[in-house]
């Protein structure tokens, strides 16, 4: 699924392109898009309609619409949100009206200005969108079934520090623990074995083992790889993964060792090396990331 660059990305435009205007319709075309809210389309549409777009929010690789009361501009306390889960392929795309329908659109937006409409394209249908109620954690108003999740490296009010101790009071491998959204929240594979490398990290180091520095030297890398991500637009193995204007990022280039398995180590030559990782692979330096032993 996207990491956080990717799902920053799309909020960006969304945020630019609903931010202040008022949902008029929405039409469900496929039922799997709105599986998760559990009460229906008809339902999931009603909640919506008159309500207007105040915020695009994310957390980690979380997106949401903040929402209006149905009856005015003014939140009158419910807290409501339109969750937007990305899935494997899901796209938020901003049309005019006149385009022809996507192959794989799932549900349209529309809005009482009559400008461009906004589309939930899903190829593969693991997306999906959900009405859902907040609540406030920390001071941030959170949809209900994403409340767990931790902050962001990305996040103004992320503690590095704070999280390198919560990291080093685990008990597992380092590389598990960034990709646990409960402790820190956005980092997926990819962008994991990127901050490892910088860090000169295994993925497979014991957590209780990481010093203050270790930690502080990880996160700093995690802040580099996680912003430099973004100014590329997110990475773009999978040409579904676009902006909202079908864009693909262009961050994969700018790689250093996902993907390069027996290519040389940019820092120190050495052949990438590749491991089995829950299911997955990772991705590392032999010579400037030594395995634990």
């Amino acid at each position: 699924m996207p990491e956080l660059p990717e799902v920053e990305v799309v909020r960006r435009g969304v945020e630019q392109h609903t931010v202040g205007r008022t949902i008029s319709s929405v039409e469900v075309l496929h039922p799997r898009a709105v599986r998760r809210h559990v009460p229906g389309p008809a339902d999931l549409a009603a909640r919506l309609i008159g309500r207007t777009v105040l915020a695009a929010r994310r957390r980690g690789k979380y997106l949401w619409l903040e929402l209006s009361d149905a009856e005015s501009d003014v939140v009158d306390g419910d807290g409501a949100a339109l969750i937007v889960h990305l899935g494997m392929s899901g796209q938020l795309l901003v049309q005019p009206a006149e385009v022809a329908d996507e192959k794989h659109l799932r549900v349209r937006f529309g809005f009482t200005d009559g400008g461009a409409q906004l589309r939930f394209v899903d190829q593969r249908t693991f997306g999906g969108l959900a009405f859902a109620d907040s609540v406030l954690v920390d001071g941030t108003s959170l949809p209900l079934p994403i409340a767990h999740i931790a902050r962001d490296p990305v996040d103004p009010a992320f503690d590095a520090r704070l999280v390198g101790r919560a990291l080093r009071n685990r008990h597992t491998e380092v590389k598990r623990a960034l990709l646990d959204q409960s402790l820190v929240s956005g980092i997926g594979n990819i962008y994991a074995d990127e901050a490892l490398w910088r860090a000169k990290l295994h993925g497979g180091r014991a957590t209780e083992k990481l010093t203050a520095a270790h930690c502080t030297r990880l996160f700093t890398a995690v802040g580099e790889v996680l912003a430099e991500a973004l100014a590329a637009g997110g990475t773009s193995f999978d040409a579904l993964y676009v902006n909202v204007n079908g864009e693909s990022g262009y961050f994969s280039r700018s790689l250093s060792v996902y993907g390069r398995a027996d290519e040389p180590c940019p820092r120190c030559g050495s052949p990438i090396r590749r491991e089995s990782f829950m299911n997955r692979s990772s991705y590392s330096c032999p010579r400037c990331q030594r395995r634990p032993r």
